[in-house]
């Protein structure tokens, strides 16, 4: 599980003062926690965790040397400036279900014959306990032909008897569709460029 220190935030001072300063601020709630816990993290230390977290990640977040099982619940991610800014963390429960997301990730699109995939969507809505929860639903797409269609029914996720989705099951994931206009000179031309460089 991914870790994060973070300390507690004193609400005199604004968080516009703290980004500058370096940090990224935040908020922990949770059922055991009254009210809920204002944040202040280090940049450096959430880059890092972004790296291979996301929205419904489990991160271990210490907070002034206590120790708290989280589940990420969003991320506010100012574009403009590209940073993260904020992020809310849930306490998880053993005996609580919570709601969460997980990052749907189509591998071997490369691999699919004569269509294109068509991506509808990228993240599935579900609650479970935390010792059932997933980030990220990897699925191999190789063997879809042009007119398949995958659904959320169809994924691992929705065959878990411990996880109960919230998103459609007849939701569309992907489909694949038949390639048009397709000219052969321009194979030829890539190919041509392909040598040229190598």
């Amino acid at each position: 599980m991914n870790t994060l220190k973070a300390e507690k935030r004193s609400m005199d001072v604004k968080a516009k003062r703290l980004r500058r300063e370096g940090f990224v601020t935040g908020n922990l709630f949770g059922r055991r926690i009254e009210g809920s816990i204002p944040l202040k993290m280090e940049k450096k230390d959430v880059e890092r965790l972004l790296k291979d977290a996301n929205k419904g990640s489990q991160v271990q977040l210490t907070v002034d040397g206590e120790s708290y099982s989280t589940l990420i619940k969003e991320i506010d991610y100012n574009a403009m400036a590209r940073r993260v800014e904020e992020i809310d963390f849930q306490a998880l429960v053993s005996d609580e279900k919570v709601h969460s997301v997980a990052e749907i990730i189509l591998v071997n699109h490369e691999a699919i014959q004569g269509g294109v995939l068509q991506e509808n969507l990228n993240e599935v809505a579900y609650k479970a306990y935390p010792s059932a929860l997933v980030d990220k639903i990897k699925v191999d797409v190789s063997s879809m032909k042009v007119g398949d269609t995958l659904r959320v029914k169809d994924l691992e996720i929705a065959k878990d008897k411990d996880i109960d989705l919230t998103t459609d099951p007849e939701a569309v994931v992907a489909t694949v569709t038949a390639v048009h206009n397709v000219v052969p000179e321009d194979d030829t031309a890539a190919d041509g460029e392909k040598k040229a460089e190598s």
